[in-house]
């Protein structure tokens, strides 16, 4: 049951953003579906206990979620921007290595912490190690950025996984 409703979920949105209503398309989109549950379903949600409502809690904040790393992802291409374009940006550049302990308990809310990072330009999730993650960064302002813990302590909220 668990793997047809993942199906359903990425069929859905296949037909959403392809708009293609013809066999071909449908034919594809089924395949393609079955392809990516066959081989992911067991990443999606492996917490199995979660009830219905804690999952659709999950559901209703990640968009709130998104649109929060959406608004940081801006702030930083305006940082970099600045880097490049200001004379004194290349002053300011000073790639370091970061090292931080997350107290995310599960491989998903890791997984999401280390892709929330890397797409914010000036960061880059080198290597994820049980709960510490090594992070390149292009000036100190970026490394502050990832150490604060915001966006840590957003998916923490958004998974309920316990407090950060």
């Amino acid at each position: 049951m668990y793997r047809f409703a993942i199906f359903l979920l990425l069929f859905g949105i296949w037909i959403i953003f392809s708009g293609q209503f013809d066999a071909f398309h449908l034919a594809l989109g089924i395949l393609s579906s079955i392809f990516i549950t066959v081989i992911s379903s067991e990443f999606f949600f492996a917490d199995r206990s979660r009830t219905l409502r804690k999952r659709l809690r999950e559901i209703c904040l990640f968009p709130g979620y998104f649109l929060w790393l959406l608004y940081q992802i801006f702030l930083s291409n305006l940082h970099i921007l600045k880097l490049a374009l200001s004379p004194r940006g290349m002053k300011q550049i000073e790639p370091s290595v970061v090292r931080i302990k997350t107290k995310l308990r599960t491989d998903f809310g890791r997984y999401l912490l280390a892709n929330s990072i890397t797409l914010t330009p000036g960061t880059i999730t080198i290597n994820i190690q049980e709960d510490e993650l090594v992070i390149h960064s292009i000036s100190e302002h970026t490394a502050i950025g990832v150490k604060d813990g915001a966006m840590e302590g957003r998916i923490s909220k958004v998974f309920e996984e316990g407090e950060i």
